[in-house]
């Protein structure tokens, strides 16, 4: 078996639109029969998943594989970097938390990480044919540049010709390339053999001009300018649209936008009710008097906790579920929800504070992380919610807290709460929420709004594939692909 050849996605800055790009051509290279697998030296993110052996990865690499026609894989993703405080992160190695460190400490010790990257791109480099890589951020970052191991220096351990995404809606995308390709190295700048436009909306043509001065300048052709899409495909980054509060539906469920918010993708399947609004909030202004409140998954229960209790979020939450409001918690909402939270082993800092006092439980953070899928028909549930029962769920648990035996779902009167992510992704579950919330609004809850959720998810990514392969110029990324560097 041939060794994969290696393509590579960067960008001119965070949110370009990497990941989606990488996505599109993972699932384009499938529709064109090859074996193809995406990978991701090091991410830094707070949405994560659990794969089937129990380890831990980002969600970009998982959408992308999805995309791609195969199971995720933590060797997709070997450096994972969850952020606990805004100047240190949790580093994940291998699926596996090596540790807590401070951005200083991590950046004199990234390089010894390169045999464990090399190793997994190496594992997938020999099962598959084509392997889409992505960067993070800017390859122009020049105070980190000397120890890069995701953008120009994970280009050059693998010989992989990059293509340079710009985002237009933005602005200023012509200087962002060419002020990137500027900051290179001249070896870098060799690497780079094509630049890409993306999030365009409006005529394409009046680019033209534009786009032939930018060849004078960087001397690599413009391989597409992608237009603005408009799909449902779960976001990784934390600038993610789905994050700003919209306008409000029939049905309308606030989750809180907690500061060191945790897999919000979690929720995505509300957002594909046409009548229901999915809105992130920060304040109590903003949060309103919604018809379902969400509280998140975090990587910073006690401190979003104490957040939560300086911005009046608790006691406006506390007062609503007094009142009747279903409010549903997950991972981190669900410890918040409970009695207490106690951190004996110095976890999120050590110490001991009262939960919101809604849930039957007390969270002790363990000093061993719960890393597992989980599966499983709902038990009997009353309350609003009693439409659960007996519907088949399955996800994945990530979380240091253990609260007794916790069931997949935990209810005391209106407040509910489950450890599990990805628990309303199976089919008929968030629509048997949906019908409850419509129902005791005395609403009528539309039968349109049935459908397969994996079967649509799908279609999101054909849709995606045919945006990106209409707007790229083919020929020339299988060129560069068989060319390489």
């Amino acid at each position: 078996m041939s060794r994969a050849k290696p393509l590579m996605i960067q960008g001119t800055m965070s949110n370009a639109g990497k990941s989606l790009l990488c996505a599109a051509l993972c699932r384009i290279f499938l529709q064109d029969g090859y074996r193809v697998a995406p990978f991701k030296s090091q991410n830094m993110a707070l949405n994560s998943f659990i794969t089937d052996e129990g380890l831990e990865m980002g969600r970009a690499q998982v959408v992308q594989a999805e995309a791609a026609g195969i199971k995720p894989s933590v060797l997709m993703n070997p450096v994972l970097l969850k952020p606990t405080t805004d100047v240190g992160s949790q580093v994940i190695v291998n699926g596996e938390v090596l540790g807590n460190m401070p951005a200083s400490d991590y950046f004199k010790y990234k390089k010894r990480l390169i045999p464990d990257i090399m190793k997994a791109y190496d594992t997938l480099a020999e099962q598959y044919d084509i392997i889409v890589i992505e960067g993070a951020g800017s390859p122009a970052e020049i105070n980190l540049k000397s120890d890069d191991i995701v953008n120009m220096g994970m280009a050059k351990m693998v010989n992989a010709p990059v293509l340079l995404v710009g985002d237009i809606d933005r602005g200023g995308v012509f200087a962002q390339l060419y002020g990137t390709v500027e900051l290179l190295e001249p070896d870098e700048r060799n690497m780079v053999k094509a630049t890409i436009i993306n999030k365009f909306r409006g005529d394409v043509s009046i680019l033209d001009p534009g786009l032939d001065m930018l060849y004078d300048l960087v001397k690599v052709p413009c391989a597409g300018v992608v237009p603005y899409v408009y799909l449902d495909i779960d976001d990784e980054d934390s600038l993610s649209e789905r994050l700003f509060a919209g306008e409000r539906k029939e049905i309308d469920i606030a989750v809180v936008q907690l500061p060191r918010i945790s897999n919000f993708t979690d929720f995505s399947p509300f957002s594909r009710f046409a009548g229901i609004s999915l809105r992130y909030v920060k304040t109590v202004f903003e949060l309103g008097s919604p018809d379902m409140i969400i509280i998140p998954g975090t990587k910073s229960t006690i401190s979003d906790l104490k957040w939560m209790r300086q911005t009046g979020l608790e006691a406006e939450i506390l007062k609503q579920a007094s009142r009747g409001t279903p409010v549903f918690g997950i991972c981190g909402g669900l410890q918040m929800l409970g009695r207490t939270i106690s951190d004996p082993y110095g976890t999120e800092g050590g110490g001991e504070i009262a939960g919101m006092g809604l849930l039957d439980i007390d969270t002790v953070f363990a000093s061993a992380k719960t890393r597992t899928q989980t599966e499983g028909v709902f038990p009997q549930i009353g309350g609003i919610f009693s439409g659960l029962t007996g519907l088949k769920y399955r996800g994945y648990e990530i979380h240091m807290g253990q609260s007794g035996d916790s069931s997949a779902v935990l209810r005391n009167g209106n407040v509910y709460g489950s450890y599990i992510h990805g628990i309303f992704d199976e089919n008929g579950i968030a629509e048997a929420i949906a019908r409850a919330l419509y129902k005791e609004r005395g609403l009528e809850f539309s039968e349109d709004n049935t459908f397969d959720i994996h079967a649509y998810k799908e279609t999101q990514y054909d849709k995606l594939a045919e945006t990106v392969r209409e707007a790229l110029d083919m020929d020339l990324i299988y060129r560069i692909l068989e060319e390489g560097v």
